[in-house]
């Protein structure tokens, strides 16, 4: 099974978050232990909401305009957008289901 989350990057960022769909972007990097954690969920929520959401990461070591740009200072952080505009913001690994209650707000 592949990896169903987009990767993100500072380039395609503010294209991908001016759909109408909502969209979550969890902004990562590989030695951060809470990301590893909710990373399989961010993939398994990809995978539930295909056609309903665009759910993708961003690594923030390998793209560091937009974390600037949003004052991100831990991670993992959680941003849900729409229509470009954020709508929610989630700061730490949290259970799956407060990440599908927050998407699902967005809907």
């Amino acid at each position: 099974m592949g990896d169903k989350a987009l990767e993100i990057t500072d380039a395609n960022f503010k294209e991908l978050i001016k759909s109408d769909k909502p969209v979550l972007v969890d902004f990562w990097a590989e030695w951060c232990g809470p990301c590893k954690m909710i990373g399989p969920v961010v993939e398994e929520i990809a995978g539930e909401y295909e056609n309903k959401a665009i759910i993708g990461k961003m690594d923030v070591d390998a793209n560091s305009a937009t974390p600037s740009e949003f004052g991100i200072r831990s991670i993992p952080t959680l941003m849900i957008f729409k229509n470009g505009e954020m709508v929610d913001k989630i700061v730490g690994a949290v259970p799956k289901h407060i990440l599908v209650q927050k998407l699902e707000a967005a809907m």
